[in-house]
């Protein structure tokens, strides 16, 4: 998978993609903080995909129309495992705050090696309220009474992450279009256009039951 195909995914695929990257962000590249209020995520399932124009119903019940870009990519969320969050992965982790201090991961992305340095940072994320995704490199994991916690470094900044058992974590691998059939589970991080229709460039789709957690 190339980086190009994840060139606009927002910090998750992130997501990647896809992601991270990625997928989503999916997956790819952070996005401009300027362009933060333009950014519309999309989770939901497929309900038609007709050439470029690609039918969502998101999970609060909408049916959302998406218009996906020239050359748009596609990639699949597949399982991974605790032991691929290891010293030197990069990795995209959804987090909240704990009320005993720390964050604790909502999901963990492990990227492709190729798609490593993709959106490093922390950002602000959709996910949860007041959630958080920091695109890193794991510079140690260990295992806690109750789970485990990774130490993750990017732009030379150091934070601790709790990941509790029972934590969604996947990785990307590809997929194709034919992959977007009604009822595919789907993240698509998208733009809201100068009209405010939503423009993608990048779709993550579950494969094998695996439902994107990002």
């Amino acid at each position: 998978m190339k980086k190009s195909m994840f060139r606009r995914l927002s910090p998750a695929l992130a997501l990647a993609t896809v992601l991270g990257a990625g997928m989503a962000s999916l997956l790819p590249a952070a996005q401009a903080a300027d362009q933060a209020a333009d950014k519309a995520n999309v989770r939901g399932k497929v309900v038609t995909l007709a050439g470029n124009a690609l039918v969502v119903a998101s999970r609060d019940g909408k049916k959302l129309n998406i218009t996906l870009a020239e050359g748009w990519k596609v990639a699949g969320v597949s399982r991974a495992s605790m032991a691929d969050i290891k010293p030197g992965a990069f990795v995209g982790i959804a987090s909240l705050p704990k009320a005993a201090g720390g964050d604790g991961a909502l999901e963990v992305l492990v990227f492709p090696p190729a798609m490593k340095g993709l959106g490093e940072g922390s950002y602000a994320w959709d996910l949860k309220p007041n959630s958080n995704m920091t695109n890193a490199t794991v510079a140690n994991a260990v295992k806690d009474v109750d789970g485990h916690s990774v130490t993750v470094s990017y732009h030379g900044k150091e934070k601790k992450i709790a990941i509790p058992d029972g934590t969604p974590i996947v990785t990307l691998g590809p997929a194709t279009p034919g992959d977007l059939k009604p009822g595919a589970v789907v993240f698509v991080p998208a733009m809201k256009d100068a009209r405010g229709g939503l423009v993608a460039q990048q779709v993550v789709v579950g494969t094998n039951g695996v439902v994107p957690p990002m």
